[in-house]
Order: structure tokens, then C-alpha cells, then sequence
């Protein structure tokens, strides 16, 4: 099998998955208020709980060696997944095959590169990791930036539907760009901004990136703070070190800047001083529709990164229930199976096991799969269970599959995607977060089925951090097929919500994205059962009837679903 090395990493570990969210405290529906009558209303199966104890204990050993992306890890990994899926009956998804391959190729830039910053009056040389950090997607083995412009854009957001162009007025082509983190909805928290303190998908880095490439940009430096950002610069240090894996580009990722960077925010206050302006005021300027773009003085920018590259082919897992009367239609279950590997050079315990992380939603496939292989009738649209690779290094597997999809996506249904449903292993729960609430017609489809549990249905409580973003269902959404992502509430039957906090924070703190994410035999898994079953119920219902959930008005996924519908009702 191809060979990645396993140096592939935690490439864009800020682009991948996160822990879940700390959903505040949500009374239950009217005429459950008990806490032993909810508890009988949830009736978690035993039979679950004993299926995700068993893949999540066996995916997440040693012996899998992290399931990194292009390694033996993989290997191991998605063997198990075709073995248990083809023991309980499933057929390969991809047109006879269990595999979707998946073209990746990673790059790895020296450590020893250096920003250099000049003026007449100025002068710094930023060394890699503690001053700044930076990346190519380009997949070549030297770019760089000589003498380049730098020039403030404020948040770096093109929006024409919000009449908003923080370009306005300037050519950057050659130039490299600074740009603050999230969007102008966060830093000022007026709701009738963007989308107020919930993040758009203007908010997120990779955003910022693309744009500034289709402005013309050499080069962007994005302003790292860690609100705003929702992680600290550690997280940022260690995501843009090492490989950096990307889907395979037969154009090299040309149209892409040269230089991808961040900047830690007292860099980036001493690189305005010294262009004579206040950073402060320059920000918070930047939150009007009325910013216009502020060259940074006479200051340029000078770089070089040498790369190595590697490619290899992962492979996406899929596996099919095919429907008895609309086979050409199809409910698909996403959940990422890779992890981060082995880290060289990190002391006695250097495996990334990722036991939560996501060895508790691919096992939450499996036991979805063998749900529906004992329904007495098979559903009569398809079901597809996809298992998808490289999540960790930016959703590539997913993305991959988006675009090119399996089944069109004017037939597929929705998507339920599954990703660390075991953090924090709080237990039961009064209520079930969803990430992206408002989004889609899906809603209602968890809300019949989560007062079934006794349960509420809550939005995450921190929308400002993109969270919706950043799983696979990410992937679909931008192609138009309505996504549902469920977090981890914190509202503990047995403990309470203070409780249940404590425990998701303590595991993003210690565990996530650690080598500590180990699985423990100890673990209540009854609040991941909850959310199987869940998830079982929605797909049923919408595997038995004609409708096809679409997304709510002003959301900006719509436009693709309509025009995907349109199309194939044309046809």
C-alpha cells in the first residue's frame, strides 16, 4: 500500500474536528421534568454501548498506531471497517469497490525559514514558531515572496449579498495582506452584522486565504488573537508545523498565494507601530462598513520556504445499504476514521490514539450499520455509511468526496455526520446541542425524534468559534446537501451542568488533540448511545418518505441545494 511516511501530522488541526461544545443548562420538554422519569425516557441500549466500548477499545489501541492518513495505520484501520461491514451484510459502496481513493500530497516546509520585515526605518527578521507561522498550499518544493507590499484589509471579506468589500478600492495583486481573525459580526456583537457573534464562514482562516488569492495577493498574515480565533497560538504553532497534507493538484495549487502565515498579535502591533499606525484603532476601523484598505507604510515583506513533498492515495471507506424502492436516492452517515499517528521525539508516549477523537464516531457507524441491517424491512432509500479520511489535515476525505460524490447530490437526502461524539463522557444528558442550529429543515426531524428521549434541543453555545466549520459535514453543506452536526450537551442527568462541564473542559484541556485521548474501559458511553440512537431515528424516517429537507432562508448553503434540485428536476 502507499507509503505517506508517517510524518503526515497534525496538519490544520485548527481546520479539523474540536471536542464539542459545553451546552448550558435546557429545561426538558414539558411533562418530563423528573429525573427518573427522563431517565426512563432515554432507555440507552445496552447493545450500543457494548459495540462502541468494543471498536472504540480496538481502533483506538496501540496497535493502530494513531490511523494516520498513508500509513500501516491506515491500513489496519480500514480493514476492520470493511470487515465488520461486509460481516453484517453491507455491500461496497463505490460501485463494487469498499474504497473511494484519495489523492493527497503533503508538504513540508524548513523550520528555518524566516519573515523578513523592511523599511527605511524598520527592520526584523521573524524566526518560525514563536513569531510567526507559516505554510504553502502550493505543491512545489520553493516558493517565496521578495520585497512584497504589505497592506492592511481589515477582515479580508468580499461579501457582495452584504455589501461589504474590505477590498475596495485597491489592487493587492503581489501584495501581501494583513487580516484579522473571524468577521466584523464577532467584534462588534451587533446581530444585524453578518450573522452577529456567530461566525460566518467569512470568519474562518481558510476563507481569508482563498479570497486574498482571488484578489491577486503573493502573500497573507493573518492577525492571531485567541478569541476571536477560539484557540491560542500553541494550537497554531503545532497545526502549521510539519506536513501539511492536501488533495493532490495537477496545477501545483498555483492559483493559491505563495505564502499562507500567521502572526502572534504583539508582532503584529509592533509591525503597525512601525508603519505608524495604531493597531487598536486600525481594528476596530476595520468593524465599518465604511474601511477602506491602509497600506503599512513603506514596509515589505521578503520569504522563502523550502518544501519536501510526498503523495500518496488514502481512501475514504464506503459502505452501502441499497434502498428496496429509491435506490438512486441516499441518506449518508459520515464520521472521520483518521487520527494524527506518531510524533517522533515526544517522550515515552508518542501515539495519538484519538479514542474520542474519532474512534467513537466510526464505531458509531458500525453500530448504526448493524441497526439498520436487523430492521425487519430494509429502508427504501439507500443508506450510505462513509468513513472518510484525512479530516485532521482540513476535511480532505470529505471534501474529495464532495466533490465526487458517489451518488448525486441532487439525490442525496442529508447528512449526519458523527465526529468525537464520546468527549467528555458526561452520561446521560437533558438536553442534545446542534452545531449550526437554525440551519436546515433537518431540525424538526431532531426534535421529533429527541422528545421521543425526553430530551431539549439546544443551539451550541458558542457559535462565535465557526465549530460548523470545521468536521465533515462542512463538506457536503458547501455542495448543497443539508448537514446535521451534533455536539455534546453538559447538562448531566445525574451530576448537573456545572458538572458536566468540568468533564468537557478537563478532556479538551488534557486530551484533545493529545496522546492522552486513550480509550478507558471506565468510560459511560450512555450519552454517545443517546446520540446513536438519535441519529438512527432521523435517518429511518427519512429513508421511508419523499421529502428532501432544504435549507432555511438566508442560509449560505441554499443557493447550491436549489440549483442542484433545479437541475435534475430539468433533466
Amino acid at each position: 500500500m502507499r507509503k505517506l511516511i508517517a510524518m503526515l501530522g497534525a496538519a490544520l488541526l485548527v481546520a479539523a474536528c474540536d471536542s464539542g461544545s459545553d451546552a448550558s443548562v435546557t429545561p426538558p420538554p414539558e411533562g418530563k421534568q423528573g429525573v427518573s422519569q427522563l431517565a426512563v425516557a432515554l432507555s440507552p441500549d445496552a447493545t450500543i454501548d457494548a459495540e462502541l466500548h468494543q471498536h472504540i477499545a480496538e481502533l483506538a489501541s496501540d496497535a493502530y498506531m494513531g490511523r494516520e492518513p498513508g500509513t500501516e495505520g491506515e491500513e489496519l484501520t480500514v480493514a476492520y471497517l470493511v470487515k465488520h461491514f461486509e460481516a453484517l451484510g453491507l455491500e461496497p459502496g463505490n460501485d463494487g469497490d469498499w474504497f473511494q481513493q484519495v489523492p493527497i500530497t503533503a508538504v513540508t516546509s524548513s523550520p528555518e525559514a524566516v519573515l523578513s520585515i523592511r523599511g527605511a526605518d524598520y527592520s526584523a527578521e521573524l524566526n518560525y514558531g514563536d513569531q510567526m507561522m507559516a505554510m504553502t498550499t502550493r505543491q512545489l518544493d520553493q516558493v517565496s515572496i521578495e520585497d512584497s507590499e504589505l497592506v492592511f484589509v481589515g477582515y479580508g471579506i468580499n461579501a457582495p449579498e452584504r455589501g461589504w468589500n474590505d477590498y475596495a478600492g485597491i489592487d493587492v495583486t503581489g501584495k501581501t495582506v494583513v487580516v484579522l481573525v473571524n468577521d466584523p459580526g464577532f467584534a462588534t456583537r451587533d446581530p444585524a452584522l453578518f450573522n452577529g457573534n456567530a461566525m460566518t464562514y467569512y470568519g474562518r482562516w481558510i476563507y481569508k486565504y482563498e479570497e486574498a488569492a482571488r484578489q491577486g495577493a503573493a502573500g497573507v498574515l493573518i492577525v492571531h488573537e485567541t478569541a476571536p480565533a477560539a484557540y491560542g497560538w500553541g494550537v497554531v504553532r503545532n497545526s502549521w508545523s510539519g506536513p501539511q497534507i492536501r488533495l493532490t493538484d495537477a496545477n501545483a495549487n498555483a492559483h493559491r498565494v505563495a505564502i499562507e502565515a500567521w502572526l502572534p498579535l504583539e508582532q503584529a502591533e509592533a509591525l503597525f507601530s512601525a508603519a505608524g499606525l495604531d493597531y487598536g484603532e486600525q481594528k476596530a476601523a476595520a468593524a465599518s462598513g465604511d474601511f477602506t484598505p491602509v497600506p503599512l507604510g513603506d514596509l515589505r515583506a521578503s520569504m522563502t520556504l523550502e518544501n519536501t513533498l510526498t503523495s500518496a492515495s488514502s481512501h475514504n471507506v464506503a459502505a452501502l445499504i441499497p434502498g428496496t424502492r429509491y435506490p438512486d436516492e441516499v441518506v449518508i452517515y459520515t464520521s472521520h476514521w483518521d487520527h494524527l499517528g506518531v510524533r517522533e521525539g515526544e517522550g515515552d508516549d508518542n501515539i495519538y490514539n484519538g479514542a474520542s477523537d474519532n474512534a467513537s464516531g466510526t464505531a458509531a457507524l458500525l453500530s448504526l450499520a448493524r441497526m439498520y441491517m436487523e430492521l425487519p424491512q430494509r429502508p427504501e432509500r439507500s443508506i450510505l455509511f462513509l468513513a472518510v479520511t484525512a479530516e485532521e489535515s482540513g476535511l480532505l476525505g470529505s471534501q474529495w468526496y464532495g466533490e465526487n460524490p458517489i451518488f448525486p447530490l441532487a439525490k442525496t437526502v442529508a447528512n449526519f455526520n458523527m465526529d468525537n461524539i464520546a468527549s467528555g463522557t458526561v452520561g446521560l444528558t437533558q438536553s442534545v446541542a446542534v452545531v449550526g442550529y437554525g440551519n436546515s429543515e433537518l431540525e424538526s426531524y431532531l426534535e421529533e425524534a429527541a422528545a421521543e428521549q425526553g430530551r431539549a434541543v439546544v443551539q451550541e453555545p458558542f457559535p462565535e468559534k465557526g465549530y460548523y466549520y470545521r468536521s465533515d459535514h462542512f463538506s457536503l453543506a458547501r455542495v448543497g446537501v443539508p448537514a446535521l452536526y451534533l455536539t455534546r450537551a453538559t447538562d448531566s442527568i445525574e451530576h448537573g451542568h456545572e458538572w458536566g462541564a468540568k468533564r468537557l473542559a478537563d478532556y479538551r484541556k488534557h486530551h484533545y488533540h493529545k496522546p492522552s485521548d486513550e480509550y478507558d474501559p471506565s468510560w459511560d458511553l450512555s450519552g454517545s448511545v443517546q446520540e446513536v440512537q438519535l441519529l438512527f431515528a432521523m435517518g429511518r424516517r427519512l429513508a421511508a418518505n419523499r421529502e428532501f429537507p432544504r435549507w432555511n432562508e438566508g442560509v449560505e448553503f441554499k443557493a447550491a441545494r436549489d440549483a442542484s434540485l433545479s437541475e435534475s428536476a430539468n433533466k
